[in-house]
Formats: structure tokens, sequence, C-alpha cells
């Protein structure tokens, strides 16, 4: 995951979900501009779901992320994708 928010701010958020994945600071906005997600006046990123394989290349962009069955619909996605499963360790 990656925001536009500073890495304090960002943890605060991971640690009131309890979130174990890492949570990036674009706090220059040039990830989300390379990525063409910039959002209005650049002050916040549009919520897209990047699908990149390891040889960085990006097999599926997700535009109508739903907050609410996120987690699912990532794991759908990547199953569709033939990405593997693993246990976390990778």
């Amino acid at each position: 995951m990656v925001s536009l928010d500073d890495p304090e701010k960002n943890q605060e958020f991971a640690e009131s979900l309890n979130a174990e994945q890492v949570l990036l600071s674009d706090i220059t906005g040039e990830a989300a501009k390379a990525y063409g997600v910039r959002g209005f006046g650049g002050l916040f990123a549009k919520r897209w779901t990047f699908y990149i394989d390891r040889e960085g290349v990006i097999r599926k962009i997700d535009k109508n992320v739903n907050v609410g069955s996120a987690g699912q619909d990532i794991a759908g996605h990547l199953a569709e994708l033939g990405f593997p499963r693993t246990d976390g360790a990778d």
C-alpha cells in the first residue's frame, strides 16, 4: 500500500487497523504521478490496485476497489492471474 500521507500518519493508521502489511509514504507524490493515480489537485491518490509480477510487469489494474471486500477481491484476482499462494515469507 502507498499513501501520500507522511510516515507518522501512515503508522498511526496502520496501528489503528492492526495492519500487518507495509504502508509506504509517497510524500512527494512522485510514485502516484508515475502510476497515474494522483487525484484532484494532487492532494490524494485514487484507490487503485496494481497487480505486479516478480519481473515488474503490471498484470492487472483494478480501478474499482471496494473497501468492504478488497481483501477477498485481491485474493480472487491473484488466483485468477495465477500468482502462487505463499505463507507470507516470500
